[in-house]
């Protein structure tokens, strides 16, 4: 059997899968393929260890920043993904993130949670609809378009920013700005101070997709001097440290990378990275779902 290398935990019934088609190396050295959780840097290095014999390396995520494709490419090396089957989760989780800070719905849980004293009354802590709402997808791939789509489905007004658009121009006409590209150098720091400055003060940015893609010192800058109205985070720079001046502003919702954090998501991801392993090493065949 192919000896495949797993560089972290996975759910049951992954670990079944790939039990029952490859025996399971505890360390990388001598794999035949890895699959890698995207918290592994998977680089020269880890590959060199791993060998000359070392045909796939299967990414347990549909981004594959933490993979060194150059790398794997001189050395022959398929890299896979998991695109599609995490589209949904990650849209609703950037729409659950859109909505709660819209409507405060975290802050609003801390006030009640804090024993602070209060009546109901017509003017207390008001929020804002999505309803007619300008919603700017940055990058229209399969999940910010399935992000669009929820969005218009709760009445808002929908707009694309794709490679090529005048992006500040477009950030200026928005109320919710939804990130969804992938991070290469040139999309690192794509949310910088000017960005930041282009939107609305009543503007408000939404990141399901890399941490480094926002400038985290220029984002905490900008939501304490007002220049935004908020901050809706799933993924930090240099995550999992989060700084403590964004921890310490209301205006903004954090979750710990969890928009593809459902079971049957994970699992789904799972099974197509075994797939892609067997693919290279039982069958002798590209999987479609390989990037390198």
């Amino acid at each position: 059997m192919p000896r495949v290398h797993v560089t972290g935990d996975v759910p049951a019934e992954v670990a079944d899968a790939l039990a029952a088609s490859f025996e399971l190396a505890p360390e990388p050295d001598g794999a035949d393929g890895i699959l890698s959780l995207l918290t592994t840097r998977v680089d020269a290095d880890l590959l060199d260890r791993a060998g000359p014999q070392v045909k796939v390396v299967a990414n347990y995520a549909v981004g594959v920043d933490n993979v060194d494709l150059a790398a794997a490419r001189a050395r022959g090396v398929v890299v896979a993904n998991t695109p599609d089957v995490l589209t949904d989760a990650t849209a609703e989780l950037a729409i659950t993130l859109t909505l709660a800070l819209l409507r405060r719905v975290v802050e609003g849980d801390r006030f009640v949670r804090a024993r602070a004293p209060w009546t109901f009354g017509l003017e207390f802590m008001l929020g804002r609809s999505l309803r007619g709402a300008r919603f700017l997808v940055v990058g229209p791939g399969r999940i910010g378009r399935a992000t669009a789509a929820l969005a218009e489905a709760l009445g808002a007004r929908t707009a694309f920013a794709a490679r090529g658009d005048d992006l500040h121009a477009l950030l200026g006409g928005a109320d919710v700005v939804s990130l969804h590209v992938p991070l290469r150098p040139e999309t690192r720091h794509l949310i910088d101070e000017r960005a930041l400055a282009a939107m609305q003060p009543t503007g408000v940015l939404v990141n399901t997709a890399r941490g480094p893609i926002v400038d985290e010192h220029a984002l905490v800058s900008a939501l304490e001097r007002g220049t935004i109205a908020g901050a809706a985070l799933d993924v930090f720079e240099h995550e999992p440290a989060v700084p403590d001046a964004l921890l310490a502003l209301e205006n903004v919702v954090l979750t710990p990378h969890i928009a593809s954090a459902t079971r049957d998501t994970r699992v789904a991801m799972g099974m197509l990275a075994v797939s892609a392993l067997r693919d290279v090493l039982l069958h002798g065949r590209r999987p479609p779902n390989a990037v390198v």
